[in-house]
């Protein structure tokens, strides 16, 4: 799943500039180097980034979805907290939502429901703690418990099983510890979540910056690292801006992975 910013603060400065020509383009090299989705989004989830008026996010997304719809020959996917915006970028071709804050707008899965689309339900340590929710002091329990309460949500609003989608949240709301035990235990997440297909996104995050002592350019080693762990233990999909290098990580962690005993 490759990233593709239609913003001018994103964390890894990949939104700059903010041109949809130029953003399109981006996406036509991304899938010639092995994207199998294109996220496209238009507000930033970096720690501190200020929200994002709906008119503003829309403005950002929908001419890049119009360059890209039906021409790429990938879904598209669209990196939304709001349902107004889900809604538009549906109508115009994307097929999955994307969603980072686990469902803080109640109104997001009945659209995802309406257009028949593929939902992402994202375990976001901000959200639980603002709903109450209790922690364990175990990321993988977490994060099972969450991702299952969030599907349940989700299939009673009308969407499909088989078009959710489990994502730990690596780095969202949660301490770097919590990310790499959770990166470190991919195989036992896609197993208790299973039968929905898990998305892991480690690239360039502050928990890579934090184990390497890198800022956020630098950090193009330990992302792959992370890609090819999550991609040993069978993440189905792997977030990430790099998409050549992570794509021949994948590569080779498939090798390694069909060359295993059992």
């Amino acid at each position: 799943m490759a990233i593709l910013n239609a913003t001018p603060d994103s964390f890894s400065g990949d939104g700059v500039p903010f041109e949809p020509a130029l953003l399109a383009a981006r996406a036509v090299r991304d899938v010639a180097d092995g994207a199998a989705v294109i996220d496209v989004g238009g507000e930033s989830t970096r720690p501190g980034a200020a929200p994002v008026p709906l008119e503003v996010e829309l403005a950002r997304v929908l001419p890049v979805l119009r360059a890209l719809a039906g021409k790429i020959g990938v879904p598209l996917s669209i990196d939304t907290m709001k349902a107004d915006v889900a809604d538009a970028a549906l109508g115009i071709g994307a097929t999955i939502v994307n969603d980072v804050s686990g469902l803080r707008d109640e109104r997001l899965a009945p659209v995802a429901a309406r257009h028949g689309a593929w939902l992402v339900l994202t375990h976001n340590g901000h959200t639980v703690r603002d709903r109450g929710i209790a922690e364990s002091g175990d990321p993988v329990e977490d994060v099972v418990r969450e991702i299952e309460r969030l599907a349940d949500v989700a299939r009673r609003a009308g969407v499909d099983e088989g078009r959710l989608i489990a994502d730990p949240g690596l780095g969202f709301g949660k301490p770097a510890a919590s990310s790499l035990a959770l990166l470190a235990r991919t195989a036992e997440l896609r197993r208790r979540l299973a039968p929905l297909p898990l998305l892991v996104g480690p690239s360039r995050k502050s928990f890579i910056g934090g184990a390497l002592d890198l800022p956020v350019e630098e950090r193009l080693e330990g992302t792959l690292a992370c890609v090819a762990i999550a991609a040993f233990a069978g993440a189905e999909l792997i977030r990430v801006h790099d998409v050549r290098a992570a794509a021949r990580a994948v590569r080779m962690a498939h090798a390694l992975s069909a060359a295993a005993p059992g």
